[in-house]
């Protein structure tokens, strides 16, 4: 069974992704910040961690990990001439540079794997432009950057790809589907008619972890209703 270490797998996509995994026999190591999660499952323990913390403490993994998957991140939509810098440091600070601090932390155990891979996200909002998406587009397409250098970089024995969504019906996404016309706004605005779920996306991170992907690196995937393709 491989071994893959989720951040983020309390809430939303990461805890589709954890629920996934578990149904396909993988062991999940996965972490929480402020959801506290309880499992029985004997694949699956949940550890708690602050990616913003100057030392990660990640002894609870074993020597070799098959799978990293990096799901902190936020959604803060606000005019550009009222977004502080400051705000987009914070953005950064979890999206970016946890990512970072933890591949880094862990980089030796995905290369004792024979072959590992490392999924992180974007957005559609990072090749596509929105009004008022500033702050999500710099964190993200930073992103985007980091995955394309870092696929360079660590090819062959490690793989690195993201997923760029469009708008989720997670907690996360709460206040902007916060009533039945905006959901279906939101959802009249992508070529499929609706809002995606955390499984759509938890089901292409499973992909990205498996020998199915395994001729797939340094790419930016978007699962997003057609938004990114097509003009309804």
């Amino acid at each position: 069974m491989k071994n893959v270490l989720i951040i983020g797998g309390s809430s939303g996509v990461g805890a589709a992704t954890v629920e996934l995994l578990q149904k396909n026999n993988y062991v999940v190591y996965s972490t929480f910040n402020q959801n506290e999660v309880v499992t029985t499952s004997a694949t699956t323990s949940f550890h708690q961690l602050d990616v913003l913390d100057t030392d990660l403490d990640l002894s609870f993994l074993p020597d070799a990990i098959d799978g990293l998957v990096y799901c902190p991140g936020s959604i803060n939509l606000k005019p550009f001439s009222r977004i502080k810098p400051a705000d987009f440091l914070e953005d950064l600070e979890l999206q970016v540079l946890g990512a970072i601090k933890v591949i880094q932390a862990v980089l030796a155990k995905l290369k004792t794997a024979e072959i590992s891979s490392i999924v992180l996200f974007s957005s559609v909002a990072a090749q596509y432009g929105f009004n008022f998406h500033s702050q999500v587009s710099v964190s993200k397409g930073a992103i985007e950057g980091l995955t394309k250098a870092l696929s360079a970089e660590l090819a062959p024995r490690i793989r690195v790809n993201s997923i760029a969504p469009s708008l989720l019906d997670t907690p996360l996404a709460s206040k902007l589907l916060s009533s039945d016309e905006k959901r279906v706004a939101n959802a009249e605005r992508h070529p499929l008619k609706r809002i995606g779920t955390a499984q759509d996306i938890a089901q292409m991170v499973e992909f990205l972890l498996s020998e199915k992907s395994s001729w797939i690196t340094g790419q930016v995937l978007p699962v997003d209703g057609g938004m990114s393709r097509l003009k309804s």
